[in-house]
């Protein structure tokens, strides 16, 4: 008689869907192992000053004097991307970058310069992100300048 002659059919049983669920266990496991659950889609994407901090923005200019800072994105969207850095003073486009294009986990900084065309206060310079191909700004930054005559 074989091995399994003095075992009960329900002991039979179970130990068969033990097995079953061992195996399906080890196929679940491997199948998670091999294809890993892609992370947050996101681009970081910043201003510093000169000095590489997050201080030192130009508050006051005059009117035709150039500014600059460091802005910066790392792409974190898990495939490579292309993108454009709009700066714009109180809505009207002032600099543009483009084409910045990098790599997943692809770092990219560069000073960009903009420059005040109109005396007044509080004025809103904003850093406009965009994917390339899409119209609709993917991230925006802002700084806020006094501008002298």
């Amino acid at each position: 008689m074989g091995k399994w002659a003095g075992v009960i059919r329900l002991d039979k049983a179970l130990s068969i869907v033990l097995i079953l669920a061992i195996l399906g266990a080890i196929g679940t496991l491997a199948y998670v192992i091999a294809s890993p659950k892609v992370g947050e889609r996101f681009t970081e994407f910043y201003i510093l000053g000169l000095e590489g901090k997050a201080e030192g923005y130009p508050k006051k200019l005059k009117v035709g004097e150039e500014a600059r800072v460091v802005v910066g994105m790392i792409n974190r969207e898990h495939e490579p991307v292309s993108y454009r850095v709009e700066v714009t003073i109180d809505g009207v486009r002032n600099n543009e970058i483009e084409p910045v294009v990098l790599a997943h986990e692809e770092t990219w900084q560069a000073e960009i310069g903009f420059t005040p065309v109109k005396a007044g206060e509080n004025q809103k310079v904003e850093f406009v992100l965009y994917k390339l191909g899409q119209n609709e700004p993917y991230q925006t930054l802002h700084l806020w300048i006094n501008v002298e005559k």
